[in-house]
């Protein structure tokens, strides 16, 4: 265990350490980076349009630290905010908890829970970002105070179709969300707190994510049973206009790639939609993100989101211990000041076990190398017989079939010979 802390604080500590030597020198740095950004995208004129932040603010995680590059990787609790059919190809049941500091004092808390049974998986969560509400008059008076907020709850299911031995199968899912937000009551021109002012720009939606998941092999230099790639489709956000302003409505396509088995790429593609007016829809964007494993229990990721106006930098790395794994993030928003100790992320997963899944595989396992033990010794018999325990446990175990179609092929052979040398006599 120390010397898992002593490798921890090495990762972590330049996490929170910005370039350059001085404070004048890191935000030069920073000017730098933001301007370099401005000049390529430039600014956005239809963003800002769209109603509850809540949607677009991560909760943190493995996928914040990916830079959101996410909707093709889940491959943890993650996928419920980036997309729905991730819960179906979850390897393990799991329960996390998620800190965000986010900008301008918004903090963000959430909860997220998701199992698997067979090819149908479900989650649940929830998430709630609040930030202070403070008015002042000429004088510098606090004249009335309390929080902004915004809540979101989500309910997941998905069911993963045609998976097999060779084929990972197609995944679907979809996530039906409620959101609120509550906003205190303000002033008006003379200072005076107007009565039910925030209840009228209070409000209460609900929309939906569709999302879609496959994983193959390609170009794949290392031997797993993992599939090395992955390509999704979502849109997420789906619903009518909150207090007439329109949802963040955004469709995404996506793919990641694992050349090597320490190592994760991972491209996303959005596309917001405007869904009130079309032509006041945002301007495309995109996210790339990275993960390597440096240990069994240790790995970095990062990634860098590139947005008009509102581009954000993020590094992170993960623990992950028995049970438990602990996610750390830093993401520099190029839109805020470069501040070592701002947004900040902090995410903890509980492994609730895979429900016996592991255990069957190795079963699974078993009895197929039994089957292929049999046949070597011309026990056809025997070899059946294990090979059909082997399908009553995964009706979809590919070898096993093809065992059991080559035994029906060898026997209905034999059968024609046997018909034939009766004939000749």
């Amino acid at each position: 265990m120390p010397r898992r802390i002593i490798v921890l604080f090495f990762v972590i500590f330049p996490i929170f350490a910005a370039p350059g030597t001085g404070a004048q020198e890191r935000q030069d740095n920073y000017g730098d980076i933001a301007d370099y950004l401005d000049n390529i995208y430039g600014l956005d004129e239809n963003a800002g349009l769209t109603a509850f932040p809540v949607l677009n603010v991560p909760m943190g995680g493995h996928s914040e630290g990916m830079g959101t590059a996410f909707t093709a990787v889940c491959d943890d609790i993650s996928f419920i905010e980036f997309n729905p059919a991730g819960s179906s190809m979850l390897s393990k049941s799991e329960l996390a908890f998620f800190h965000n500091n986010w900008i301008a004092d918004t903090m963000l808390e959430g909860i997220v829970y998701a199992t698997r049974f067979g090819n149908l998986g479900i989650g649940a969560g929830a998430k709630w970002m609040y930030t202070p509400f403070t008015e002042y008059n000429l004088y510098g008076e606090r004249v009335s105070n309390g929080y902004y907020s915004e809540g979101l709850v989500i309910l997941n299911a998905s069911y993963n179709f045609l998976s097999g031995y060779y084929f990972s199968g197609i995944s679907a899912g979809v996530n039906l969300k409620g959101a609120f937000r509550v906003m205190p009551d303000f002033t008006d021109s003379e200072d005076k707190i107007i009565a039910n002012s925030g209840w009228e720009q209070s409000a209460v939606m609900g929309m939906a994510d569709v999302g879609m998941l496959t994983r193959f092999n390609l170009f794949k230099f290392y031997s797993s049973r993992d599939k090395n790639t992955s390509v999704a489709l979502t849109m997420r956000n789906l619903g009518p206009p909150a207090i007439d302003e329109p949802l963040p409505t955004v469709a995404c396509a996506a793919m990641s790639y694992s050349p090597l088995r320490p190592i994760l790429f991972a491209f996303d593609f959005y596309l917001p939609v405007n869904m009130i007016d079309p032509d006041l829809s945002e301007k495309p964007y995109m996210a790339f993100g990275a993960s390597v494993n440096v240990t069994g229990f240790l790995s970095m990721h990062g990634g860098i989101m590139f947005k008009a106006g509102s581009s954000r930098l993020t590094v992170g790395s993960a623990v992950n211990l028995d049970k438990i794994s602990i996610d750390i993030n830093y993401t520099l928003d190029l839109v805020t000041q470069l501040q070592p100790l701002n947004r900040i992320s902090l995410g903890v997963r509980l492994d609730l076990g895979d429900g016996g899944r592991k255990q069957i595989s190795d079963r699974i396992d078993e009895l197929y190398l039994l089957g292929l033990e049999s046949y070597s010794r011309g026990d056809f018999g025997e070899a059946r017989y294990y090979w059909e325990e082997t399908l009553s446990l995964n009706p979809r175990f590919d070898p096993a079939k093809e065992g059991l179609a080559f035994l029906n092929r060898r026997e209905a052979l034999e059968q024609r010979i046997t018909d034939v040398q009766n004939l000749e006599f």
